[in-house]
């Protein structure tokens, strides 16, 4: 039974529904869960003291490719669009192995982490030739180490190049052995409990690259096994032009034809919806992902987030994949997203504080993770803590709720904590060595991208 107590909190702001601010309150940590929120003395196996800090909820990633860790900054792909984009960099990834997981998941999730992080969904979709097994095993072992919660996604492409599709034919699957993998994840990882450390859902890459069947047979399979589906949609104009052309619909529509539609499926990015488009995914609790540093630097567009919260569609926040963010800072894309519904949208855009609940209780929501996203008894010990007597924070402490919007962190936090354990102490990560992890990363990304 271990304990841990953050003591003194100066501020905690829960993100419940009450909205509550406690100060100078005491917060005792039992097993992995808050048990207690109050002014009582205590003791604990570890204590934080807290009384220059801000406690927050910790911020849950809803969308990501770690692997893309180890493609970020390259010069070729700056200045293009998705399609584009994709094809470029798809010659790349087909020598996505083990190791490369391994080490690009340290990598993002590690920064995750040191930027008040404690959930990481990944959405990994390419599985080479000669390494269909093994991938998502590398991806638990990451998360385990640093001691991340960690959803994975067994995603999947049947469409290359030959079939109409952008992926080489190296790295899409037949539908037969996409599923039959399918089911393997889920049962070797997925875990029920409300307070699971390890979760599976199931997503095919997107529109254009895999097949109406592949679609329709994941939704069955998903709901058969009890997970979540989860898949790119409305990403850009190009895809909208795809399923016009080739199956003559929208793309909700189209993925409404398969079954893709409820609670249990969230799309990433949401960008091209139309008014009617949005009304549906709030009358069926279909969640969005939204990622807005990627949506800007692809010029994909932006989402009409104003809207899809007053009509009361799920959304959580993502910072997508590396190579198109270029970075895993869930932070620095909160503030991105104040700033850029601010300048769409006026009075209208939301609030700092809203933008912060999205990345927390909203995201937990989109993942059907009923004990994160916000700070109460009874929930998971998911958190971090800032201190106030920072340089860069001076002056910003009137409105603690939305400062990390208004104002943002320029550097990591001080702490993170993940069920219950410290992951990350001032601003360094506790269960792994930085500097070997880097090394060893950085000579990885070099061989990996010269390789032919």
């Amino acid at each position: 039974m271990s304990t841990l107590l953050i003591k003194n909190v100066k501020h905690l702001v829960t993100c419940d529904t009450n909205d509550n601010v406690f100060t100078g309150v005491n917060v005792f940590v039992q097993d992995g869960k808050i048990t207690y929120i109050g002014t009582n003395e205590m003791t604990a196996d570890d204590v934080i003291d807290a009384s220059d800090m801000v406690m927050y909820p910790g911020l849950i990633n809803t969308h990501h490719h770690l692997y893309q860790t180890f493609s970020r900054n390259l010069p070729q792909v700056q200045n293009m669009e998705l399609f584009p984009w994709l094809k470029t960099l798809y010659e790349i990834w087909k020598n996505v192995d083990e190791n490369i997981a391994y080490y690009s998941s340290l990598t993002g999730m590690g920064e995750l982490l040191k930027n008040g992080c404690t959930t990481c969904l990944d959405h990994h979709y390419i599985f080479p030739k000669g390494h269909e097994n093994g991938i998502l095993d590398a991806q638990f072992e990451a998360a385990d180490a640093l001691g991340m919660r960690f959803h994975a996604t067994r995603g999947s492409m049947d469409l290359s190049v030959k079939d109409g599709g952008l992926p080489p034919d190296s790295v899409v699957q037949t539908v037969d052995d996409i599923l039959l993998d399918c089911e393997k994840a889920v049962t070797k990882f997925h875990d029920n409990d409300p307070y699971a450390m390890h979760q599976v859902a199931l997503a095919p890459c997107s529109p254009f690259s895999v097949s109406g069947d592949l679609l329709r047979e994941s939704a069955k399979l998903a709901r058969s096994l009890g997970v979540r589906l989860h898949t790119h949609l409305a990403e850009t104009k190009d895809e909208e032009n795809y399923t016009l052309t080739n199956f003559g619909m929208r793309p909700l529509e189209y993925m409404e034809s398969l079954g893709w539609i409820g609670e249990d499926v969230w799309y990433a990015h949401g960008i091209h919806f139309n008014d009617e488009e949005l009304k549906y995914l709030a009358k069926t609790k279909t969640g969005i992902a939204h990622c807005p540093i990627s949506n800007m630097k692809l010029s994909s567009g932006i989402a009409k987030i104003p809207e899809m919260l007053k009509l009361g569609v799920p959304v959580g926040l993502a910072v997508d994949g590396s190579a198109s963010n270029d970075g895993s800072n869930l932070l620095e894309e909160m503030r991105v997203a104040f700033l850029l519904h601010r300048l769409n949208s006026s009075n209208n855009a939301p609030s700092g504080y809203d933008i912060l609940k999205i990345a927390t209780k909203g995201s937990a929501s989109i993942l059907g993770r009923d004990k994160l996203g916000y700070i109460a008894e009874g929930m998971a010990a998911d958190f971090f803590l800032v201190r106030l007597n920072r340089l860069e924070l001076v002056g910003a402490q009137f409105d603690v709720k939305s400062m990390l919007c208004t104002v943002g962190l320029k550097q990591p936090v001080d702490y993170t904590v993940v069920n219950g354990k410290i992951v990350v102490k001032n601003g360094e990560l506790t269960c792994i060595y930085e500097a070997d992890i880097t090394e060893k990363a950085n000579k990885l990304v070099s061989e990996y991208i010269n390789k032919q």
